[in-house]
């Protein structure tokens, strides 16, 4: 932690004041039907007529919308002392955040990349510009939120992970994956197509996306991140890496989001000085 952000840091936790926390409903029209998340702004946000940036954060594997805020219980304090809206979406339990290929009736692509930003442009005061949007998540929400930000790069302009299970086949009998992409011998293209470590290979010299990846080296997703990282690297995409002691659990990721939130908040101040 440099020592920046350490000060920082301290400034947040000394002294901001929690924001707001509402649970809405938003709807889908690709699944007909309507899904819960939660909303998080700044206290500002009931004070003043200004527009905010946001920041999507996905859960992971058999979660929910609420588990951010569940376990994370000071994320409003974030949202306030950055000056940003978080918006936590509901992802099923086991979505993947893909318009899955063999049931049609799993559109969280879909859903979460364009009916929510959607429903959130108009419903809030945000600022209507990839360059105040942002997105990251855990585990499975890691993988989507990269899944998501590369393939819409016309609506977010950041993307980031902690603990993102990167290789799809490397957890092929785990996870649900399967029922989203189907057999790895009669559909082994969806395999390739969906899985980041394949994907980012049809994406090289991609600049145009601010991009954050961690991941504890404890963790059992670790090597696929490692992977993801040196691809990158050859690939000549920009990105953030980090990697330190941790495992895959929400000590880690309790610390991981201050991280996150930092960083997009960076990004949305250089946004802000181009505008």
């Amino acid at each position: 932690m440099s020592k920046s952000f350490l000060i920082a840091f301290l400034f947040i936790q000394l002294t901001a004041v929690a924001g707001t926390v509402d649970t809405v409903t938003i709807p889908s029209t690709a699944m007909r039907a309507s899904f819960k998340a939660v909303v998080i702004r700044p206290d500002s946000y009931k004070k003043t007529k200004a527009s905010y940036p946001v920041i999507y954060l996905l859960h992971g594997y058999d979660g929910k919308y609420s588990d951010w805020i569940r376990k994370v219980s000071y994320l409003p304090n974030y949202a306030d002392a950055f000056q940003v809206m978080i918006v936590c979406p509901d992802g099923h339990r086991s979505s993947w955040y893909f318009d899955s290929p063999v049931d049609s009736s799993m559109r969280y692509e879909t859903y979460v990349a364009k009916e929510v930003p959607e429903w959130i442009d108009k419903n809030f005061r945000t600022i209507r510009d990839r360059k105040a949007r942002a997105i990251t998540g855990l585990s499975m929400g890691g993988h989507g939120a990269l899944f998501l930000g590369f393939r819409h790069r016309d609506v977010f302009g950041g993307a980031g992970s902690m603990s993102g299970g990167m290789d799809l086949y490397q957890s092929r009998n785990r996870f649900d994956i399967m029922k989203r992409l189907g057999d790895t011998l009669q559909h082994a293209e969806n395999w390739k197509n969906y899985s980041m470590v394949n994907m980012i290979e049809s994406h090289g010299g991609v600049n145009d996306l601010r991009i954050l990846i961690d991941c504890g080296v404890d963790d059992f997703f670790f090597s696929s991140n490692k992977l993801l990282h040196e691809k990158m690297l050859r690939l000549k995409i920009p990105h953030e890496y980090i990697e330190r002691p941790g495992s895959h659990s929400w000590i880690y990721w309790e610390n991981a989001v201050k991280y996150q939130l930092y960083f997009f908040y960076n990004y949305f101040l250089e946004g802000k000085r181009g505008r």
